[in-house]
């Protein structure tokens, strides 16, 4: 494969439209996402039996929530969804206000950029960043 070949395999892509996650209580996720962290529902929809969810602002790649029984990633896979919020001491003390724990940090890894993670109803990571 010459270069010219693999700089128009990377221009296929053109933007991240969703992430899914398999919750087991769709309800319980709305909730989280929805009401206490403030993703907006695009839309709900029901596909071959399944409670479908997608949330995030207009024309930003999407949550997808899928409700099933069975789940097909572990949350201890090492995979993480990550938002930025405009103050991270905000956000703790808003957390702490609605009884949602940090799982980890915060961190600071550069003087740039602070995060947290807090775990969704299923236990998936989310990470709320704020760039300094």
């Amino acid at each position: 494969m010459n270069m010219a070949q693999k700089k128009e395999k990377l221009m296929m892509l053109i933007r991240l439209n969703w992430i899914t996650l398999r919750v087991h209580d769709l309800e319980a996720s709305l909730r989280f996402y929805h009401d206490l962290l403030g993703l907006p529902i695009q839309r709900r929809f029901e596909s071959r039996g399944r409670q479908i969810a997608m949330l995030g602002p207009e024309n930003e790649t999407k949550l997808e929530l899928i409700e099933g029984s069975e789940t097909t990633l572990k949350p201890e896979a090492g995979v993480s969804i990550g938002y930025e919020v405009r103050s991270l001491d905000e956000a703790m003390e808003q957390l702490a206000a609605l009884g949602i724990p940090i799982v980890r940090g915060p961190v600071q890894p550069n003087p740039h950029l602070r995060f947290i993670y807090i775990a969704d109803p299923d236990g998936f990571e989310v990470q709320l960043a704020e760039h300094v």
